[in-house]
């Protein structure tokens, strides 16, 4: 088959299926199992498939039939301008998440030596991004997945941060000693035991359970990672963490006057409240 005749038969087969971006899905399966970029696939639409690439792209197109997500498919995503490795074993980065990138960016830059603490790294996407985006920071990044760990460190390595990056196995802070940090960041499992059936079944059925909801009302980990950071943030510091959209004020009643000051959550592109910002007194 052509470029074009696979790419008419996949985007058919992926429509049939009830996979919403067919025809982009098709293009970015196609370049990964051609091993070239999408602009191959505009240039030379007459060009052969030879049996192996037909191969890998039918399976690639299978997988996507059955709706498993195509950054797990391909093992690749962007991110902040990075492309990361991912599997399932890692939550897709999405950009609700660079919402708090660019706002941890914004109160850090300042600082001559950041230090921040990640609780719950996944394929470590936010400690990559603000390492790269800051070159005098260093950070500490936890999880209870060795396999996210794992993947965490192939990126830091593959963007040249994992000098400045401690990784670690942990419930929340467990493994952490070090106190005083600037800034404490997290994209905690927020999403109540109840909701996780209404999910759409690719994030459903295909990404880690443990890093999408804590088994409870979807408050568990936040408030525990409310409750630490106080203790582990410099006086000043600052806590951004990534929410649930209907959860902006349940978690605002977490953080008491007495402790925290100048409480601000960023929406997202559906006006959405999804990043929390608070500083500790």
């Amino acid at each position: 088959m052509t470029i074009a005749e696979a790419l008419r038969d996949a985007v058919h087969r992926l429509a049939a299926a009830g996979v919403k971006e067919a025809q982009k899905d098709a293009r970015l399966l196609l370049s990964f199992a051609l091993g070239r970029p999408k602009e191959f696939l505009f240039a030379h639409p007459e060009y052969k498939l030879s049996e192996e690439e037909q191969g890998s792209f039918d399976e690639a197109v299978h997988r996507r039939e059955n709706h498993e997500p195509v950054q797990y498919i391909t093992g690749r995503t962007e991110f902040y301008g990075l492309e990361l490795i991912v599997s399932p074993a890692v939550l897709i980065p999405r950009p609700e998440t660079e919402i708090l990138v660019e706002n941890a960016v914004n109160a850090l830059r300042g600082k001559t030596a950041p230090r921040f603490c990640e609780i719950g790294v996944g394929s470590g996407c936010i400690s990559v991004s603000l390492l790269r985006e800051l070159p005098n920071a260093a950070a500490i990044a936890v999880d209870l997945s060795p396999d996210a760990l794992e993947l965490a460190r192939r990126n830091a390595e593959r963007h040249n941060v994992l000098g400045r990056l401690d990784l670690r196995l942990s419930d929340v802070f467990d493994s952490v000693v070090e106190d005083a940090f600037d800034a404490v960041v997290s994209n905690p499992p927020y999403i109540s035991l109840d909701e996780v059936a209404e999910l759409d079944s690719e994030v459903r059925d295909f990404e880690p359970r443990m890093a999408l909801t804590d088994g409870a009302d979807g408050l568990g980990v936040i408030q525990r990672i409310i409750e630490d950071s106080y203790h582990k943030l410099a006086a000043g510091g600052v806590l951004f963490m990534e929410i649930g959209h209907c959860q902006s004020e349940s978690v605002r009643t977490l953080l008491s006057p007495e402790k925290w000051f100048d409480v601000r959550f960023f929406t997202d592109l559906q006006s959405i409240p999804r990043v929390l910002r608070a500083f500790r007194l």
